[in-house]
């Protein structure tokens, strides 16, 4: 759950991140419930993770693979993790995702190794 609602069952998440100036960039992501927050994968040198860095802030809504937003939007606070809990949201995500999420992971990690992804928390604000 985030806020009131149940974001971590989606398949698709949009995140939308600010840069400096302020202008919102909306990015569709895997996502996976992690406790009382959600969870997101992305490459360590994203766009997205830069502007987290920069700017906490964040607004999340469910969507489709296209980022078309199919719930209301709630104000979050993202939070970049260490090796060790990328790791275990890692895990969650082969769970959720089954044969296309090994792929995936499989995939990432043959081509940018462990160090090359991050997880990103989001709890309400």
């Amino acid at each position: 759950m985030l806020g009131d609602v149940n974001l971590g069952a989606e398949q698709y998440l949009s995140v939308t991140t600010y840069r400096k100036d302020g202008t919102p960039v909306a990015t569709p992501v895997w996502v996976v419930q992690d406790g009382d927050a959600v969870a997101i994968w992305t490459t360590a040198g994203s766009g997205k993770v830069k502007r987290i860095r920069n700017n906490p802030d964040v607004r999340v809504a469910g969507c489709d693979v296209r980022g078309k937003v199919s719930t209301e939007p709630v104000r979050g606070r993202a939070e970049i993790l260490d090796a060790a809990e990328t790791a275990r949201v890692r895990g969650l995500l082969r769970r959720k995702y089954g044969v296309m999420g090994r792929l995936v992971l499989l995939g990432s990690r043959l081509r940018r190794g462990d160090a090359g992804t991050v997880a990103v928390r989001i709890t309400a604000v």
